[in-house]
């Protein structure tokens, strides 16, 4: 859902939805959150606000890429729990 903030006028149900879909085709790969309208005459200036992706750690375990361990059976969790991890610096 996206929150939409007007000011300084009103607009039509309508061309609001048309803002949103244009913001969208406009950046796709970003999550749309918001969009300030101000209107100013015959003109709108669109302030578009954007909110982060979530993210899935994807990981190569035991050979496999995988999210979670949740779809593993017991030898793969066996396997998993007995490699050596090493430390991240």
């Amino acid at each position: 859902m996206v929150d939409v903030k007007v000011t300084n006028g009103t607009l039509p149900q309508q061309e609001i939805e048309y803002y949103i879909e244009q913001a969208q085709k406009k950046y796709p790969d970003k999550v749309l959150t918001a969009i300030d309208l101000d209107v100013d005459g015959d003109y709108i200036n669109c302030a578009y606000h954007f909110g982060t992706e979530p993210f899935q750690r994807i990981r190569r375990i035991t050979g496999y890429l995988v999210g979670t361990l949740d779809r593993f059976n017991n030898a793969k969790r066996a396997e998993e729990a007995d490699r050596l991890k090493h430390a991240a610096n």
